[in-house]
């Protein structure tokens, strides 16, 4: 999976919101200053040139959906994250957590809890 420019992560972003939709549905969205339709479009055609982005032709347009589910984005964004930063230690990274946010022995405990839930 290629990686994602902030830019590109925010289109990403409303089109797995959106599930489906055209460049102006996807600027509709967008909260104030709202980009130009070209922008947007330039950066729909470099997702679709990483693989990221599919489309349909509908009428005289085109319609974009996700071809990444953004579980499997989140997964590899989370894991070069951790690469790059926590030298490949997740231990590492949850113990930043702990010391720069103030995470509470109850928030870590119902951490815990949730990753046992999803072994089982």
């Amino acid at each position: 999976m290629k990686e994602l420019t902030k830019a590109e992560e925010e289109i990403m972003h409303w089109l797995w919101k959106l599930e489906e939709a055209t460049v102006a549905t996807i600027i509709a969205q967008m909260p104030e200053p709202k980009p130009a339709y070209n922008t947007v479009s330039t950066i729909i055609r470099i997702l679709e040139n990483k693989g990221v982005v599919g489309y349909r032709k509908q009428g005289r347009g085109h319609i974009y959906f996700p071809m990444v589910r953004k579980e499997a984005y989140s997964k590899f964004s989370l894991r070069k994250l951790v690469d790059n930063y926590f030298d490949g230690s997740a231990k590492s990274l949850l113990s930043f957590f702990v010391q720069k946010n103030d995470m509470s022995v109850t928030e870590l405990e119902e951490i815990l809890n949730e990753i046992n839930k999803e072994k089982d």
